[in-house]
Order: C-alpha cells, then structure tokens, then sequence
C-alpha cells in the first residue's frame, strides 16, 4: 500500500496537539500498536515544537508535515522556513539548547531519534529546517522481531526514558 498526505498550518503552539493528532490518525490505516502510535506523536511533536520555538522564534509562518505509507514504513517530513541551523549536528546532540532562558531542555532531536527509525535533518542559515523521519510499523510473518530498534536506543519505550534520564544526570 502507498498512501501521502499533507498538512500546513500556522506555526502557533496550539498547533502542536493538532498536528501530531492528525499524523496519529493517517498512521491507523497500519494497524500499529499504541505504543507506535505513541511514538510517532512524540516524535512529531518535538519536530513541530523546534519549527515553532526555534525555527520561527514566535513568528507566525508556515509549518508543513509530509506523510507517506510504503508498505508498513511511515515516512514523515516536518519543514520549516525559518531561520535554519547553523550546526545540525551540534543540535542534534543531547541537552545542547538555543534556548537556555526558555527551559528547553535540548532533547526534542534525541526523542525523535529515540521513538524512530531514523532521522535526518537538512537545514541551513536563513533557509529553513527539514526533519526527515522514518518507522516501521508492526510487523512481518516471519522477521523475528518487532519494529523497534536494536542497540543503543533500547529496544522499548521505558529502555528509551531511561537512557534519556541517565543522559541528563
């Protein structure tokens, strides 16, 4: 089965529940579980919450997620035109924030790395963000295993908050 979608809106913090609810729903046509559906909203609430706070810094723009089935794969694209990233790997490690003064805590790019499959993020200085993730939902007859990932990212939910706790400490 291959099926898209695609969803703009104003990148208002209001938003945020809006657009991980909606990527939940596409997502159903899988039959995932809760837990990948939990994942998959965490995900693309850390995504549209850096376009929000981060991206266009309390502008009101743009914020456009592109969805895609291929088989049992999601595929999701959340973009921004804001003011990119000047050092994406930089931001992609853990606890580093633009935004001290806010509380962020640094850790919406290792969720999203956490709950997917992948992740890839393609931004430049005053050209805006591109987050690129991937999941695969459920699975196979016969693959031996679930969707969840081996190795350093644990291979459940709670294995995953742990990591992240024993990261901040």
């Amino acid at each position: 089965m291959q099926n898209e979608m695609k969803l703009e809106f104003d990148s208002r913090s209001c938003n945020e529940s809006f657009a991980r609810v909606t990527v939940a729903a596409f997502l159903t046509q899988l039959d995932p579980t809760l837990e990948e559906v939990s994942d998959v909203k965490t995900a693309v609430s850390e995504a549209v919450t850096n376009a929000i706070i981060h991206g266009y810094e309390g502008r009101v723009e743009k914020v456009t997620i592109l969805c895609r089935l291929e088989g049992r794969e999601l595929y999701v694209e959340v973009r921004d035109e804001g003011k990119g990233i000047a050092d994406v790997a930089l931001a992609m490690e853990p606890l580093f924030t633009t935004k001290e003064e806010c509380d962020r805590a640094g850790m919406g790019f290792s969720f999203m790395e956490a709950f997917m499959d992948s992740l890839e993020v393609e931004s430049a200085p005053g050209q805006g963000t591109c987050v690129k993730m991937r999941k695969r939902i459920g699975r196979e007859a016969g693959d031996g295993g679930g969707a969840g990932k081996e190795g350093s990212l644990g291979s459940s939910r709670a294995e995953c908050m742990e990591k992240v706790k024993q990261e901040r400490s």
